[in-house]
C-alpha cells in the first residue's frame, strides 16, 4: 500500500518565515478566507485552537468569565469556547488580532463582545485587571510574537488570579526564549505555572507546549 505523503501548507510555511510585522499582516490579509479550511482540513490537522479552548473552559471557574483571545486570527478559539460552554455559561469574549482581514472573519462568527486590530509586539491599550482568562493560540510562533512584551501584557490585564491558556510552539519554545521569560516571572512572583506539558499543535506535524499560567500579583 503506498504511503500518503504530507504536503505543508505554503501559506503556513510563509507566514512562519514572516520578517516582519508588516510582512505577517500583509500575508494574513490575503489568506483570511480560506484560513479556517487550509489549516483544519485533515491534511493540515491544526487543533491548537481546540486545545486551548477546550482547556480554558477546564479550567475557568467563573460562571460569566470574561475572556481575551489574543491573537484571536479567524476566531477558532472563540467558536471553540462558544461551542464547549454550550447553554450553561454565559461567556463575554474580546478578540486582538494584527490583520483586519482575519478580523473581519472572526466578526462573522458571531462569538465575540469585541473585536480590536493590536499589535502584541508591543503593549496594548487595555485597561488593566480586566479580564479572567487570557487565551492564545498560534500566536506564539516562528515569525510572529515573542514572549516579552506579550506575556507581561497578558499579566497586567488579568484580574488577579486570572490565568493565561496559550501554546507555544515547541521548536521556538527554547530558541525564543519562553522558557526563560516564564520562569522570570513566576521569580517575580507575577504568575505561578499551572501545568506545562506537550501537546499536538497540527497532529501529525508538530508539537505545542501548552501553558496555563495563574496570575499571582499585579504586574
Amino acid at each position: 500500500m503506498a504511503t500518503q505523503v504530507q504536503v505543508e501548507n505554503a501559506l503556513l510555511v510563509k507566514a512562519r518565515a514572516s520578517g516582519s510585522k508588516e510582512d505577517c499582516m500583509a500575508l494574513y490579509d490575503t489568506w483570511a478566507i480560506s484560513y479556517n479550511q487550509d489549516l483544519t482540513d485533515a491534511s493540515q490537522s491544526y487543533v491548537a485552537p481546540f486545545t486551548v479552548a477546550q482547556t480554558a473552559l477546564q479550567v475557568n471557574t467563573i460562571p460569566n468569565a470574561r475572556i481575551l483571545d489574543a491573537g484571536c486570527g479567524t476566531g477558532l478559539v472563540g467558536e471553540g469556547l462558544t461551542r464547549g460552554a454550550g447553554n450553561a455559561t454565559s461567556l463575554i469574549i474580546d478578540g486582538l488580532d494584527l490583520s483586519p482581514a482575519m478580523l473581519k472573519v472572526a466578526a462573522n462568527t458571531g462569538v465575540y463582545h469585541t473585536l480590536t486590530k493590536a499589535d502584541l509586539t508591543q503593549p496594548t491599550a487595555l485597561p488593566a485587571e480586566t479580564y479572567d482568562i487570557v487565551t492564545c493560540a498560534g500566536t506564539f510562533t516562528h515569525g510572529h510574537v515573542g514572549p516579552d512584551p506579550a506575556l507581561r501584557e497578558f499579566i497586567r490585564v488579568l484580574k488577579t488570579g486570572g490565568l493565561i491558556v496559550a501554546t507555544i510552539l515547541d521548536e521556538v519554545w527554547v530558541s525564543m526564549g519562553f522558557d526563560t521569560e516564564i520562569e522570570r516571572l513566576v521569580a517575580e512572583g507575577l504568575v505561578r505555572v499551572v501545568n506545562i506539558e506537550l501537546t499536538d499543535y497540527r497532529k501529525g506535524w508538530d508539537k505545542a507546549r501548552l501553558v496555563v499560567l495563574q496570575k499571582t500579583a499585579i504586574a
